[in-house]
């Protein structure tokens, strides 16, 4: 049974400017889940024969770097009946530093292997002088930082021959020496290199409160023409060192004010792959596709009337 070429359901978004044959995303305009060892097996021996409830999963890339074993032998047989969207973590895109070419190609290896729906990656930086830092970590949103990053964003589409997505951060701080709005940035970016955006609300939510912006206004100014992909996660506080902070932990379900901000989202992009990311503290795969349902319904609710219209077509 191949669920991922079911026809209607692709989402084939394309922004201006988009590069000559890439798309934004070819995932199904569904809800998926991320994709994690301890549910290989429910996946394929009870879930495989259940009522078709998911649109697509993702994988961390650096998760299948290797060059066989287990993870490779799951995931072969899962990408077969479904879409796959391959989401980076380690490229430090946002890092002063030239790209790793051997990471690029390694990662070109992959796509190449399982011909994913969608590449994304994070605005942030984890890299510096040869070590790796467990963390995505804030760039300043200036000018030299904008041109670094679309320099780097054009010499990984042309390596792997794809689009990609930019997810916007979840961040902590912020500089001085910003002089650029976020989303005007990223809206910069994407008009610059061709890429096209993912939007994760709760990133959105989590920075808000940690800043004092407001979600909604950012929702309302986001270019919503280049978002291919939308993520929810689940947020932990912290208020161990001072002033509460929202900690993006995705170790938790959805916050309700999330959801909210994700209806509010989807009033504005119409029906756009939405993906339940779950890294920490992770539960059972029930769990999973309640949340998964929970943004299927939200999916199905979208207004037809909506002004998304006017930006996919």
């Amino acid at each position: 049974m191949n669920r991922n070429v079911a026809p209607g359901h692709r989402a084939e978004r394309r922004s201006p400017g988009s590069p000559s044959g890439f798309v934004l995303t070819d995932l199904p305009a569904q809800a998926g889940v991320s994709l994690k060892p301890v549910h290989y097996d429910a996946i394929l021996n009870e879930y495989d024969e259940a009522p078709d409830r998911i649109g697509f999963f993702e994988i961390h890339a650096e998760n299948y770097m290797g060059a066989g074993g287990p993870p490779h032998h799951y995931l072969s047989r899962i990408r077969r009946d479904w879409a796959l969207s391959v989401h980076g973590v380690g490229l430090s895109i946002g890092g002063e530093a030239s790209l790793d070419t051997e990471h690029l190609d390694r990662l070109k290896v992959l796509c190449d292997r399982y011909e994913p729906h969608s590449f994304s990656e994070h605005l942030a930086w984890s890299s510096h002088g040869g070590r790796f830092l467990n963390d995505l970590l804030p760039v300043p949103y200036n000018h030299a930082t904008l041109t670094r990053i679309v320099e780097h964003i054009d010499e990984l589409q042309t390596h792997l021959g794809r689009r990609m997505l930019l997810e916007n951060p979840s961040t902590y701080l912020a500089f001085d020496n910003s002089a650029i709005e976020e989303v005007d940035f990223l809206s910069e970016i994407a008009a610059r290199s061709g890429c096209g955006l993912l939007l994760d609300v709760n990133n959105v939510f989590v920075s808000a409160a940690n800043h004092g912006f407001d979600p909604a206004a950012y929702i309302d100014a986001f270019p919503i023409q280049h978002v291919g992909e939308i993520h929810l996660a689940g947020f932990s506080v912290d208020s161990s060192m001072g002033p509460t902070l929202l900690i993006d932990s995705h170790g938790a379900p959805v916050d309700d004010r999330v959801w909210r901000l994700f209806e509010r989202t989807l009033a504005r992009t119409g029906p756009v792959p939405v993906l339940i990311e779950w890294d920490n503290d992770v539960p059972t795969f029930t769990t999973l596709l309640d949340e998964a349902e929970k943004a299927g319904a939200c999916l199905s609710d979208v207004d037809a009337e909506a002004d998304w219209r006017a930006c996919v077509a």
